[in-house]
Order: C-alpha cells, then sequence, then structure tokens
C-alpha cells in the first residue's frame, strides 16, 4: 500500500505523509509530527462521527458545562459521576478507551483542589484504570496531567488526569506513514463496557 492510498480514507484536508519525499534540511534536526486528524470531525461529532454533547459557550469551562447539563450521559460519555469527580471519555481520542477524570470544579492546577477532590480524583483513577484494564484488555497505561498551557494541557482552564490504555505496537504505520488511527470501537460502545466493567 503506497502512502497515496492509505490517504484515500483521510477527513477532508488531511493530507497523508509523502514517504517517497525526503525531509527538508538536514535530517538530523527535529521534524514536528502534526496530528490535524483530530480535531478534523465537523462540529458535535465524536472520533467515530456520531453526536456528542455540543453545548454552548459561557462562564463555565467546557467540563463545568458538561458535566453540570441536562444531556444525556450517551452523549456526554459520562462514564461516572461521583461527589466531587466525575470520568470523562475524550471524543477526540488518541488510543480507544482514552479516558479522562476530573474534578466538577473547574481549576486550572492541582494544588488548587482541596483534600476531598484529591482524593476522589485519584480514587477514580485507580477505577477508571480498573475498568479499563477489565473491558479491553489492555498491555499497559498511560496515566498522566497535562497542567497548563506550558505543559501541554489543551483545556488548561480545567485539571484533568488522563487515562489511556497502549497495546504492544499500537502505534504502527498506519499512524506514522498515513496519518490515521484505527480505533475499532465507537464511543457509545466503549461507554457501555467500561460501565459494565466499573469497579462496584
Amino acid at each position: 500500500m503506497t502512502a497515496s492510498e492509505a490517504g484515500d480514507d483521510l477527513p477532508p484536508g488531511v493530507e497523508p505523509l509523502d514517504i517517497d519525499e525526503p525531509p527538508a534540511g538536514p535530517t538530523d534536526r527535529l521534524r514536528g509530527l502534526w496530528s490535524p486528524w483530530r480535531f478534523a470531525n465537523p462540529p458535535g461529532l465524536g472520533s467515530d462521527g456520531r453526536p456528542h454533547a455540543n453545548l454552548p459557550p459561557d462562564e463555565r469551562t467546557m467540563f463545568e458545562r458538561i458535566v453540570q447539563s441536562d444531556v444525556p450521559e450517551t452523549e456526554t460519555y459520562i462514564v461516572h459521576r461521583g461527589e466531587h469527580c466525575f470520568v470523562l471519555l475524550n471524543v477526540f481520542p488518541y488510543t480507544v478507551g482514552h479516558t479522562m477524570v476530573l474534578p466538577n470544579r473547574g481549576v486550572p492546577s492541582i494544588a488548587e483542589l482541596d483534600d476531598a477532590e484529591y482524593t476522589e480524583l485519584w480514587d477514580l483513577v485507580r477505577d477508571t484504570s480498573a475498568a479499563l484494564r477489565s473491558a479491553l484488555r489492555p498491555h499497559g497505561l498511560n496515566i498522566g496531567i497535562n497542567e497548563g498551557e506550558a505543559g501541554g494541557g489543551s483545556v488548561p482552564d480545567h485539571l484533568h488526569v488522563h487515562v489511556l490504555p497502549r497495546w504492544n505496537a499500537d502505534t504502527n504505520f498506519m499512524t506514522t506513514v498515513a496519518g490515521l488511527r484505527i480505533l475499532p470501537m465507537s464511543l457509545g460502545d466503549l461507554w457501555t463496557r467500561l460501565r459494565d466493567n466499573w469497579p462496584r
């Protein structure tokens, strides 16, 4: 399969990497690896093309609008609600099962959590990890926080912990050459499976 053939299924406006063209400039320099496919879906649609909660902006953070909305959880993809924190599927996942654990209150830093929020946040990270392991049988997990814009946070006004299942060789030639991610499960199916496997 050539790069152009692999790129036939790319979203509009996303070009495949040309593997026949050598990189410009010295090859010992760092090159940027872009992933515009993450936001190539029409507004209001997740990575699987199905609708998700697309709430109008106001003074609250995006995640506060989601957790405080009356939108069904089948559209918000809230997997679990706690007293102080909640668990949410990422609608633009890096891998299938990409989940986030967040305080209900929009704070930008872990230092701003009170003791109850801090304790429940990490309890839910543990529960999310257990649910993902039970539901998807990954070989490993990435768990982390990107705090602040300089720390890589794409939504820096509301702290969130990423929990990503990983499989051996899940970053393969399809991603590297064609700019494609293979997500073999819809967000709705994943939401159901995680809820069914949530620790009781």
